[in-house]
């Protein structure tokens, strides 16, 4: 996530029937979403995925052709775990994709020439060791020598990924209620930005700051906060942000988070819905805990006001085009 400080450096489907018009409605999403832990319960753990996805983004930095925002730099969540987009192949023969398959607890590289290998990221394996045999199946099934900048971002540690003998810790039933937990987070977030007529980003997974967010731009250029590289490149556009993370040493807590940038004075006063939504100062974002989602008569609605509130709130308050922000408030357009 960006909090408004600018801490942080980083940046969460349900399909339609084939019918024409056919939607998808939150009412009919009963179904609760998980737990999750507070982050100092399973902080080994999480620590250790944290660094696995890491490596999978270090790869999407090398290989992915540059994209505005650095979109090309993100991963996705899907039905097995953390992953990659396609990336090209070192020897041009196609495509690989890198993933941290979740329910399998596994890291796979596969080729889109066919082959494809599977790492253990059990029992309790130290990140090192992962790392250097994902890189060297990288490098195997892609032809090509792949090199990338180890150093970990935006994390309390520094020991280099490929030598990071300190996570090793992995707890699968903490990882399977992470998953479950951040895949309805995701849905939410992805039935958010579907109306959205402006520019948006996918439900992208950030590697930095181990958090699910979605990105919706006004269209209008915006000077970023600063001259460093991630900041000038990542930051150069007006947007409204709403992601999901699972705690963290700052916020130990799971919660929804939204924020504006540039945000004008008076965006932190506003009293967003549903119940339990606040301005955090300490973030510098509105928060809504999972806790308070998962207490909600609908969860899933829950967590859709709340993302839609704060972007309604922020685009009043910013001085957005507020015919393109109503988009965001309602169903996708109809099939023709």
């Amino acid at each position: 996530m960006v909090p408004l400080s600018c801490e942080s450096q980083a940046r969460r489907d349900h399909r339609p029937t084939c019918a024409a018009g056919a939607g998808v409605s939150l009412r009919h999403m009963s179904y609760l979403p998980g737990p999750l832990r507070p982050y100092p319960e399973w902080q080994p753990t999480c620590d250790t995925l944290h660094a696995h996805t890491q490596l999978l983004g270090k790869l999407a930095v090398k290989l992915a052709p540059p994209e505005p925002q650095l979109q090309h730099t993100a991963l996705r969540l899907t039905a097995r775990g953390w992953e990659t987009a396609p990336l090209p192949a070192p020897d041009g023969a196609g495509s690989l994709v890198v993933a941290l398959d979740l329910r399998t607890h596994e890291a796979v590289v596969e080729a889109s020439t066919g082959p494809a290998e599977r790492i253990p990221l059990t029992p309790n394996r130290p990140v090192g060791e992962v790392t250097r045999e994902v890189l060297a199946t990288v490098r195997r099934l892609g032809g090509g020598d792949v090199e990338i900048d180890p150093k970990p971002q935006e994390v309390a540690w520094t020991v280099p990924l490929d030598e990071d003998d300190e996570h090793a810790h992995y707890d699968t039933l903490q990882v399977g209620e992470y998953f479950a937990a951040a895949t309805q987070a995701a849905l939410i977030l992805a039935a958010f930005r579907a109306p959205y007529r402006g520019r948006s980003t996918p439900v992208n997974a950030w590697w930095g700051s181990f958090d699910l967010a979605v990105s919706l731009f006004s269209g209008v250029p915006a000077k970023p906060p600063s001259d460093d590289f991630i900041m000038r490149n990542a930051m150069d556009s007006q947007e409204v942000a709403v992601g999901w993370w699972p705690g963290d040493a700052r916020y130990a807590k799971a919660a929804f988070y939204a924020y504006a940038y540039p945000a004008t004075d008076g965006f932190d006063r506003a009293v967003l819905p549903p119940d339990g939504a606040r301005w955090e100062s300490s973030l510098g974002e509105f928060v809504l805990d999972w806790d308070d989602v998962r207490a909600a008569p609908d969860p899933r609605a829950a967590g859709l006001e709340f993302a839609r509130s704060a972007f309604r709130h922020a685009c009043e308050v910013c001085q957005w085009d507020m015919a393109l922000a109503a988009s965001a408030q309602g169903t996708p357009p109809p099939i023709h």
